[in-house]
């Protein structure tokens, strides 16, 4: 399903209340948004693949994706699991390369594309935009950094981090904690590099701890810096 992008539509309110959108003027996220397209896509569709040439930036409306490559052994290895208010495919628009990675949908998701040439231009002529990307990827430089020196770390380790890696990146507030999507074990494991099974012993075992709650769609932190202390 694919709709055009108005300002009367109900996508207006979201769009500027993304973190990349926030603070610049209305009439610049109009122009910006001129030949904005939204699409749905079902779960596990494919969005990007590697080595694509870049004719757009996605931005999620709603849903989830994963950014995924593969290493030397052709084992998939899961960079980020990103979801409402991200956007990716900025990189091959600012370099003018081909796609370095596949991006996936984890659930129904509604992706909202914009051409390159607009996005570039938008980065040209409004200082906050550039501001807001450069923002965005020093955060991601962060996490990755992060879970670079917890690699030699204990499973229990490297399962909290990257709880709250999600959280840090998606985590929304409620009552009784933090909430972030409930994925498949499968994607914990490439997200962390553990065995599947691994990861499901670490998830039981924190969940008798109460440091998490598992329902079906949503895990719940009731204490995130509880949580961080379980990582040594």
């Amino acid at each position: 399903m694919e709709d055009r992008f108005s300002l009367q539509t109900p996508a207006n309110p979201w769009m500027l209340s993304t973190p990349f959108f926030q603070g610049l003027p209305e009439l610049v996220v109009e122009t910006a948004l001129t030949h904005f397209v939204t699409r749905t896509h079902p779960p596990n569709q494919v969005i990007l693949l590697e080595n694509d040439w870049g004719g757009s930036v996605y931005f999620i409306v709603d849903g989830w994706v994963k950014i995924r490559t593969y290493n030397l052994e052709g084992k998939e290895v899961t960079l980020n699991i990103i979801g409402k208010g991200e956007l990716f495919g900025e990189m091959a628009a600012l370099d003018e390369v081909p796609r370095s990675t596949d991006v996936i949908t984890l659930t129904p998701t509604v992706i909202g594309s914009m051409p390159s040439q607009d996005f570039v231009k938008l980065l040209q002529t409004e200082p906050m935009a550039g501001m807001r990307l450069a923002q965005l990827m020093a955060r991601r430089l962060r996490q990755v950094n992060r879970r670079l020196r917890l690699r030699e770390s204990d499973s229990q380790s490297r399962v909290a981090d990257t709880l709250l890696f999600l959280a840090e990146g998606q985590g929304k507030k409620a009552q009784t904690g933090t909430e972030i999507p409930n994925l498949p074990h499968r994607e914990l494991s490439s997200l962390s590099g553990l065995a599947r099974e691994t990861v499901t012993r670490v998830l039981t075992r924190l969940e008798k701890k109460g440091l998490i709650r598992r329902d079906q769609d949503i895990i719940c932190i009731p204490d995130l810096t509880a949580l961080e202390r379980m990582i040594v």
